[in-house]
């Protein structure tokens, strides 16, 4: 299955629970995980996705980590 597959189906579960989705494509913050998922109650999921076997960069932490200190809800999903 591909990363893109699995990003796929990720989208659609979490619409299908009432997040609002966005594929984020381009930032201005290298490492920022692929999606952003904002329930009704505002509590806002950044979504990195992986294949099983994959790899999260040492960027890809240090954003997950500076995310979760804010506060916001972080996930590396991999299908």
């Amino acid at each position: 299955m591909t990363e893109q597959q699995i990003q796929s189906r990720r989208i659609k579960e979490l619409e299908s629970k009432g997040y609002y989705v966005i594929k984020l494509v381009k930032t201005n913050k290298n490492g920022i995980p692929d999606l952003i998922a904002i329930p009704p109650n505002s509590n806002v999921l950044f979504s990195e996705i992986k294949r099983p076997e994959g790899k999260v960069s040492k960027l890809q932490e240090y954003r997950l980590k500076e995310l979760d200190d804010y506060g916001f809800n972080t996930e590396v999903y991999r299908g």
